[in-house]
Formats: C-alpha cells, structure tokens, sequence
C-alpha cells in the first residue's frame, strides 16, 4: 500500500523526467493496444497472401492450404499478446516458418522479424539470442531433412532458411538495441524512485530526531527552572521573614531570566542554517555550578565534588561537558520535585583519562519509583548519543541514585572542563532559603517545600 497523500504530486513529477523524444514515439507508447492490432493486421496481410498460394505443382489446391492458413490466422493474432507472451509468440512464429518448407515453392514471412524483436524486448537479450540459434537451428535441420528424403527441393529449402535467418537476425539485433535501452532507462528510473523515497525518509528520520533533540532542550529548560522557581516561590510564601521573602523572590526572577536567556540562545541556534549539529546553548557555560547554585538558592542542601585525573591539556569535547551538566540539572531537578525533604543532595563528577562519571544522590524519596518520565527518557537519549551509559533508581530505603558514564575523545580542541567547588553550606549562597529541619526553626517545614 502506497503511503503517499492523494494530494501529494506523483512521484513521476518529482523525478522531473523528460518528455519521451518524438510525437510518433510519444502516440504508439500511449496506445500500445491500437499499435499491436495494427502490427497484427499488417502481419496478416504479408503473411496470409503467400500462404493462400500453397497449391500444387499442377495449380489444384494442396490439402495442407486450409491448415496452413488457419495456422497463419492464429500465429498473427498471437502478435495481439506479443507483450505478455513475447516467447510463445516466438515459438509460434517458427513453427509457421517450418510449415512453410513444405511449400513447394518458397513462402515467406514477415512474423518472425516482429517476434524476434518482441523476444529481445520483453524478455532479455540473452533469450533472444538463444531463441535466434535454436530456432535457426532446428529450422536448418528441419529443411535439410525434408531435402535429404526428397520432400522439397534444395533450393526451397535454401530460400527459406536464407529468408527467415535474415529476418529473425534483423528482428534480433533491433529488438536487443531497443530493449537494453528500455531496460536501461527503467533501471535508471526505478533507481531514481529508490533515491526519492530514500530522501523522504532520510527527511522524516532527521526531522524526528530534530523534534526529539528540540523536546530535550525544552525539557531541561523548563523543567529544572520551573522547579526551583517554584521552589523559591512557595518558600518564600511561606516564610514570615520579609528579607526571606523579597531575597527569595529576587532569585526566583533571576533564574526566570536565566531561563529566558537559554530559551533565546536555544532558538537563536534552531533559526541559523548553518547551525548543523551545534549545543543549543553556549558550549562554554558552566552548567554544573549553574544547576547546583539555582538548587543551593532554592534552600535545597546541594553538596558538589568534583575529581580529576585526566591530565590538563587533554581536553574534554564540548558534548561531553554538555552531557554531564544536563545529567546534573535532571538528577537536582528530580530531587527538588520528588524529595523536598531531603536532608542531603551529592553531587559528584569525576574526570578521568578515558571517561567522566556523574553521580546525584539524594535521600527523602517516599513515592514509589516509577519508569521515569520525559526528563529521564531524553537523558537517557542524550547519554546515548555520546556512547555512555546511564542508571537510575533507588538505592536503599528512601535514597535515589543517578549515575552515567561517559567516554571521553582524545583528540577534540576545546576547553578543559572545570567545576568550582561551591561553599557545602546551602545557606551560604546568597538569598538561599534555609533547607528547613529542627535546626532552623523560622524555615518553611517539609510540607510547605515543594
């Protein structure tokens, strides 16, 4: 079943071809029946009026006329299914040629120059080649038989042979030129049609991993910032300190922003052409410290540790420093939203000779886990992408771990990944809501965090 629209232009019009040359040419391939009764009819005529002369030597009637023209009649009207049965024809066609020797004088036919050339046409050259030297062949032996028992005489044997040798081999050599021409143009149409459709679905793949990559993006965005933005909000309705409060607010504007920012260097990316396979963010920004300083202002207790072994003139690629910073933002992200009483949030990101671990672990998970949403799904996308790894779930009561690994190329010139260790005390940060707990009396309790 075709899976083109009606509406959609055929796919002839796409291949753009040319019109076949010649108006004649152009008629007959539109009406191939109207040419084939024509070829009929006209090998009729040129074969049934030597056929009706088979007398006797004496001018009575030979008892084989009547037989010889039915024969005539129906290896014509064969020519009508010269397309469908172009072999059949052919047979047809010599076994008329060896009814004809025993004329006692020569009759020809045109039959077999049409069928010989239908044969190279509508099968392949090969079968007509073989069918010229079997036919010829056993045509030859049929005649010099006849001869040899005195049937005919040698020169109607001779004459017949000669005459349908020269017309069988015409019809050949045309019917060879023409057809591997045919066969060649299809070939070459049949290969632009694979090409075609080949492109449309090299369009559709590209167009839906454009989508999907475009659906991370968003996600990452929207999510992690909607979350601490959140986050802020609630806490900041929820503490009666005013200095609280507006702090909380100014940070809540400011992630706002920061989000607004990467949804602008997102789209400007999406809207340059030679964009190609660019980060739809800055390579260069910090995405780690950024993630952790947003968590560690929304009052969350994000602790970062980062290692190294790797030596400092190997450089990272940017795809890789992208990665992990989008493995961090989901893994706090997914905190904020499903663990708000965490009493503790790890960050660790470890850089080493052939690989870069990234590690978020936080307790306080009290729903039950399920397969992971959006945000897991495109992780585990993106982490595939660069030929890592990527393991999520529980670990122990109430504790979720999320771990990826990802190999690092030796041979990419770009910046050397660094992580600045922030302070470990969240409420250090500035603005930062206190995480809540029996030792900040005046925070928000667990309830009121998101």
């Amino acid at each position: 079943m075709s899976t083109r629209s009606r509406s959609a232009p055929p796919l002839e019009d796409d291949l753009r071809l040319p019109r076949p040359p010649g108006a004649i040419r152009r008629f007959w391939s539109r009406h191939p029946v109207l040419a084939d009764v024509l070829l009929a009819l006209l090998a009729l005529l040129l074969t049934l009026t030597p056929a009706s002369t088979f007398r006797e030597s004496g001018g009575s009637p030979h008892p084989a006329g009547l037989p010889l023209v039915v024969l005539t009649v129906v290896a014509c009207g064969l020519l009508l299914r010269r397309r469908q049965w172009p072999l059949t024809v052919f047979i047809a066609s010599y076994v008329l040629a060896g009814a004809f020797l025993f004329a006692p004088t020569p009759i020809g036919s045109v039959l077999l120059l049409f069928t010989s050339y239908a044969l190279a046409v509508y099968r392949s050259s090969r079968d007509a080649w073989l069918g010229f030297g079997i036919g010829i062949g056993s045509l030859a032996a049929l005649a010099g038989g006849l001869t040899l028992t005195g049937v005919i005489d040698l020169s109607v044997a001779l004459n017949s042979v000669v005459s349908e040798l020269m017309l069988s081999l015409v019809g050949t050599l045309i019917g060879v030129n023409v057809g591997g021409r045919k066969r060649y143009v299809e070939a070459i149409i049949d290969r632009s049609r694979q090409l075609l459709r080949e492109r449309d679905q090299q369009g559709r793949i590209a167009a839906a991993a454009e989508r999907a990559r475009i659906a991370r993006e968003m996600h990452d965005i929207v999510s992690h910032s909607l979350t601490v933005i959140v986050a802020l909000t609630e806490g900041a309705s929820a503490t009666p300190d005013v200095d609280r409060a507006r702090a909380a607010t100014a940070q809540a504007a400011q992630t706002a922003r920061s989000a607004l920012r990467e949804m602008r260097s997102m789209l400007g990316v999406l809207r340059d052409d030679s964009g190609g396979d660019a980060p739809l963010l800055p390579a260069d920004e910090d995405l780690v410290a950024s993630a952790v300083e947003s968590a560690r202002g929304a009052g969350f207790p994000v602790t970062l540790r980062t290692a190294t072994t790797r030596t400092a003139s190997r450089a990272l690629p940017w795809q890789v420093r992208f990665a992990v910073g989008r493995v961090v933002q989901e893994g706090l992200t997914n905190a904020m939203r499903h663990a708000p009483a965490a009493t503790s949030i790890d960050v660790s990101v470890t850089v080493r000779d052939r690989d870069v671990r990234a590690e978020v672990r936080n307790d306080g998970v009290v729903e039950a886990p399920t397969a992971g949403g959006y945000g897991l799904r495109g992780l585990r996308e993106r982490i595939a992408l660069v030929g890592g790894t990527l393991t999520a779930g529980r670990v122990g009561a109430g504790t979720w771990q999320l771990i990826a690994e990802i190999p690092c190329a030796d041979d990419e010139p770009d910046d050397v990944l660094t992580l600045d260790d922030g302070p470990a005390d969240p409420a250090a940060s500035p603005g930062a809501l206190p995480p809540g707990g029996p030792s900040s009396p005046d925070s928000p309790s667990p309830a009121e965090r998101p």
